[in-house]
């Protein structure tokens, strides 16, 4: 036979204890509208002896709080879902939001339908929004009343703050290492060419490439591994001459690595690589990855932090990136 437990006091116990009305004692538990100093008392004095802990979740929706901060990833498909970083954005934000008793939400936006933006500004259980890979026609579609309540990790406008990494500075200082290593034929592998942040990685090889007098070798990718060998291998196949890859992630990077080591290229020796995140692996892969520092931790936190306490921030807060040089260049 089962031994039998207290139920946890409600706030209708708490209302009876009290002598006042529902309405009463949630307004003097939830901090909101009017109570005479009698009634405040008598609520908090029968809160304390009941033990009544309050619903956060249930107060926040009834104060139009939201109790929920969606992180929402624009891509071609869902499985943009699945990229590492985006697991780093929600971890950080989660860090933020438990203590205030804040859910945190995961959604895709397809790229042909940013509108659905639209109906997140209209759920009265949504206290915020980070947007994730953000494109000028996701930021068109931010609906006025996520104003105050929304920012993009990436590009934004000026009714959305922008928290991101100086990737434009992380690119200039691997391929001055690449340079300064006496590579002279260095091949690029992109990020996804529709987002604007992995475009400034481009434009920062092409200034420098011309800067020096070198050739521009572009080869389109999309940031995975997967990507990655493939891709490299085409630069070799177009540019024999080709003596570096610099890739624009430290995913596309390891897969070019595993690509031109199966093809008998010798790395760093035959061809440099070098990538951009200084991930976890890039410190004890074989040979160990140089590339670039991108703190997703810190920029996740900062931006959950302005859009979950509603903090003025400026229009864009730039976090410094640094070469990590390593081994494979």
């Amino acid at each position: 036979m089962g031994t039998p437990t207290t139920r946890p006091a409600t706030l209708d116990d708490v209302a009876r204890a009290a002598g006042v009305s529902r309405a009463t004692a949630s307004r003097v538990l939830g901090g909101y509208g009017f109570a005479s100093p009698d009634a405040r008392d008598r609520v908090t004095t029968a809160a304390d002896r009941l033990g009544y802990v309050p619903n956060t979740a249930a107060r926040a929706l009834v104060r139009g709080a939201g109790v929920r901060l969606v992180v929402v990833v624009s891509g071609a498909d869902a499985t943009v879902l699945d990229d590492p970083y985006v697991d780093r954005v929600v971890s950080a934000a989660a860090r933020v939001c438990a203590p205030q008793g804040v859910g945190v939400a995961l959604e895709w936006l397809s790229l042909t339908a940013p509108a659905g933006l639209r109906r997140l500004g209209e759920d009265r259980s949504v206290c915020g929004v980070l947007l994730v890979n953000t494109t000028a026609a996701v930021l068109a579609e931010v609906p006025a009343r996520l104003r105050g309540r929304v920012a993009s990790i990436g590009t934004g406008s000026p009714t959305v703050p922008s928290f991101d990494v100086d990737n434009a500075a992380g690119a200039e200082a691997v391929l001055r290492h690449l340079y300064a290593g006496g590579r002279r034929r260095i091949a690029m592998v992109t990020g996804p060419r529709w987002l604007a942040c992995a475009e400034r990685l481009v434009t920062a090889y092409q200034t420098l490439m011309r800067a020096g007098g070198l050739p521009v070798r572009l080869v389109t990718g999309d940031f995975t591994a997967d990507r990655g060998g493939p891709a490299a291998l085409e630069a070799l196949t177009r540019w024999p001459d080709t003596d570096a890859i610099y890739a624009a992630s430290d995913a596309t990077a390891l897969g070019a690595i595993a690509a031109l080591r199966g093809r008998g290229f010798r790395v760093p020796h035959d061809v440099a690589v070098a990538g951009f995140d200084d991930i976890p692996y890039a410190a004890v892969s074989s040979p160990t990855l140089t590339t670039a520092t991108h703190p997703v931790g810190r920029i996740a936190t900062a931006a959950a932090t302005a859009v979950l306490h509603g903090r003025r921030v400026p229009p864009v807060t730039a976090f410094p990136s640094t070469l990590v040089a390593r081994e494979s260049a």
